[in-house]
């Protein structure tokens, strides 16, 4: 295995691990670091690991709300149980959106969206929407998860959708929406992790069957090393999330989505055009 390559996946597993939790947007910042790196591998593959090392960021969402998406948690009561399973059931209710939306449109949305021009005015739309509705200064009607009902859940769903779209941020979509909605900032934020669970476990498993699993020794070697850094990174971004909106909000992370879309736009059509 090509210690270079192994390098390019360690980083490209740390960029994930940051990205997929802070609203961002990964794909914009993966664009950008893939433009510098771009791994010597199958453009099949290449496409898969994009989508796959999100399972490493999935499971640092198990491993640290595990007590509290688990049932059947011995610690837990009835009546706990059962607020578990109702919560659980708000979360399936919430992906049915993206998840209709994705599988049958996921291939149209990546040739038609998939480019730096949409990835970078998805940045600056969603991040001047952070600004914008922060400024608001509402105050939230939705500070437990016992308070969200299902209908509030699908309609926090339908924000998540939006994020098929590249350079939205599945966290930044789902996040806005659910404070547009009425929920804390810190009740948005979890709901938005416990979302993705089920989300990207079914965009990872439909990625690999697509793939058909037809990858080599190194190829899954790779993967196994973007996931593991992946999860470790992402233990500390969820950490850090939680607690920077404990005292913050989140135009911090406008303004850094205004500039990162723009510096895209220079990047691959200002500077071209300088040095051509």
């Amino acid at each position: 295995m090509n210690i270079i390559e192994i390098l390019k996946v360690i980083l490209l597993g740390i960029v994930q691990g940051i990205t997929e939790w802070l609203p961002v947007s990964s794909t914009g910042h993966m664009i950008l670091v893939e433009e510098f790196i771009q791994l010597q591998q199958s453009p099949l593959f290449l496409k898969t690991f994009f989508v796959v090392i999100q399972f490493g960021s999935i499971l640092a969402v198990i491993f640290l709300y595990f007590q509290k998406l688990n049932p059947f948690a011995r610690s837990k009561d009835s009546l706990q149980r059962h607020e578990t399973f109702n919560l659980w059931k708000k979360v399936i209710v919430a992906i049915i959106p993206a998840g209709i939306i994705g599988l049958l449109f996921d291939d149209v949305i990546d040739a038609l969206f998939f480019n730096a021009t949409t990835v970078s005015c998805m940045l600056i739309f969603y991040g001047i929407l952070f600004i914008v509705i922060e400024n608001r200064n509402r105050y939230p009607r939705y500070r437990d998860f016992e308070d969200i009902s299902y209908k509030t859940a699908l309609m926090i769903g339908c924000f998540q959708a939006l994020a098929l779209i590249p350079g939205t941020s599945r966290s930044g979509a789902t996040i806005l929406g659910a404070i547009l909605i009425g929920t804390s900032r810190s009740v948005a934020a979890e709901f938005s992790f416990f979302m993705a669970v089920p989300t990207m476990l079914g965009a990872s498993a439909v990625k690999l069957m697509k793939a058909g699993f037809a990858f080599t020794a190194t190829e899954w070697g790779l993967l196994l090393i973007g996931c593991a850094v992946a999860f470790i990174v992402s233990v500390f971004a969820i950490k850090f999330l939680m607690s920077y909106i404990q005292q913050h909000d989140f135009k911090l992370f406008g303004y850094y989505r205004i500039v990162l879309g723009i510096i895209i736009l220079i990047y691959f059509y200002a500077l071209p055009l300088i040095f051509a």
